[in-house]
């Protein structure tokens, strides 16, 4: 009897409805479109999430591998009901936020990777995100959990998001904090931004590519410039580091 395991090892999606594409305007003045994309998108999305696992700054490296772990393992059906949506201006691919519906009524939010810096870019992804779950899917809450100072401060303390340290993030390592709908709701007018439909000119630039962000982020120029992503945040190891750096230079 014949096997076939991908069968196995493949999950099953549910039928999940697809999150409605709009546009927010940016303090620049500048149109961004915030729509899902599918699995043949993936790979053009891993070249640009790449380059950022070598950015400790602000904790990129950790963020940007799991990025590329979680997106990799959509693309290639290893992951159940996961979803992707990419914040794009113009082609220019500002940001990527992804999650999964885990059952009816829960959802569970992954990560958001800003790849252009400022203008509230990862804000308005999380927020496109959070709107997906509670008004699309109809989940009554989302587990959230956050790696960097940036995120706990733009997700557990914008929203004041409850605790929910008893119950376990499929990220590990930290308690799962929970956006409810009543959050949400509270939050909606001041947080959550963007008309649709989308104008078709916006529409247009969107899908006709994925183009690199013109200004990613990248490794600080100085050490100490780091520091906001050490546990040490007086950068005295850094400090250190720089000293015996210059040392060798000088006996060399």
């Amino acid at each position: 009897m014949t096997v076939d395991l991908e069968q196995i090892l493949r999950p099953v999606d549910s039928a999940l409805s697809p999150y409605p594409a709009k546009w927010v305007t940016l303090a620049s003045g500048d149109s961004m479109v915030i729509r899902q994309v599918g699995r043949d998108d993936v790979p053009t999305l891993l070249e640009h999430v790449e380059p950022l696992m070598h950015v400790e700054r602000d904790y990129y490296d950790i963020v940007a591998a799991r990025v590329y772990a979680e997106l990799l393992a959509y693309h290639r059906h290893r992951v159940q009901d996961e979803y992707v949506l990419v914040a794009q201006i113009g082609s220019e691919l500002a940001a990527i936020v992804n999650g999964r519906h885990v059952r009816p009524g829960l959802g569970m939010s992954l990560h958001t990777l800003a790849l252009r810096r400022g203008l509230r870019i990862g804000a308005h992804a999380f927020a496109a995100k959070m709107e997906y779950h509670i008004d699309i899917l109809g989940h009554e809450e989302v587990l959230v959990v956050a790696e960097s100072p940036i995120g706990f401060r733009r997700w557990m303390i914008e929203y004041q998001l409850e605790e929910r340290f008893d119950t376990p993030h499929e990220l590990g390592g930290v308690p799962s904090y929970a956006l409810t709908k009543e959050l949400f709701d509270r939050a909606r007018s001041k947080l959550i931004v963007g008309r649709r439909p989308v104008p078709d000119e916006l529409t247009a630039k969107a899908e006709a590519g994925i183009l690199p962000p013109s200004d990613p982020p990248t490794p600080p120029m100085d050490l100490l410039a780091a520091t906001r992503a050490e546990y040490d945040t007086t950068g005295t190891a850094l400090t250190m580091q720089r000293r015996m750096q210059e040392r060798e230079v000088e006996n060399a």
